[in-house]
C-alpha cells in the first residue's frame, strides 16, 4: 500500500479530520497510524525525549511545539530511540533536526521544518493533555493516520481491512 488517507476518506468520511498543515515528511516510513499521546512543550524537548524512550508499539507521539522555527525538538538520537522503542510515528508541530540520517530510519516523522539548533532540557511541557493544532482538538487516545497525503484522526480506531 502506498497511500493510506485517500481510502480512509472515501470509507470514513464522517469520522476522519484532517489536520491542515503543510507537513515536511522525514524517515523511511511513509506511512503511519496508531493511537495518540501527546505533549505540548515549547523549544524545550525534554518530554519528548522521555516518551519516546518507552515502549511505543501501537502508538504515534504528537507534540504541540506551538510551531516554533527556533529549536529542533526532534534529533537522530531521539528518532532513534523512537524506532527502537516501537513508535508507529511522530507528528510535530515544530522543527527536527539532523534530517538526513532521520530519513534513514524506518520511523515515520511529520514536521513543519528543519533547524539545527538543539532545544534546552529544562524538563518543562505538559504530556497526556489536549492539544490544538491548525484547530483540530487532539486527545490522548483517539487515533492519528499519516502518509504522504497528510495527517488526520479519528476519536476511534478505523478498520484498516477495508482498504485495498
Amino acid at each position: 500500500m502506498l497511500d493510506l488517507l485517500p481510502d480512509l476518506f472515501d470509507h470514513y468520511p464522517d469520522d476522519l479530520t484532517l489536520i491542515q498543515l503543510d507537513w515536511r515528511d522525514f524517515g523511511a516510513k511513509a506511512i503511519f497510524h496508531g493511537e495518540v499521546v501527546t505533549v505540548s512543550c515549547f523549544e524545550d524537548n525534554s518530554k519528548v525525549k522521555q516518551l519516546l524512550a518507552t515502549p511505543g508499539a501501537g502508538k504515534v507521539l504528537v507534540v504541540d511545539g506551538q510551531g516554533s522555527m527556533n529549536r529542533a525538538l526532534l534529533g537522530d538520537m531521539i528518532a532513534q530511540s523512537a524506532m527502537d522503542s516501537g513508535w508507529e510515528g511522530v507528528v510535530i508541530k515544530g522543527c527536527i533536526r539532523d534530517a538526513g540520517t532521520i530519513n534513514s530510519f524506518n520511523v515515520a516523522v511529520k514536521a513543519l521544518g528543519t533547524n539545527p539548533i538543539k532545544t534546552a532540557k529544562r524538563d518543562l511541557g505538559e504530556v497526556n493533555c489536549s492539544i490544538n493544532i491548525a484547530g483540530v482538538e487532539i486527545r490522548p487516545g483517539m487515533h492519528i493516520y499519516g502518509d504522504l497525503n497528510g495527517v488526520a484522526c479519528s476519536n476511534k480506531p478505523l478498520d484498516l481491512s477495508v482498504i485495498s
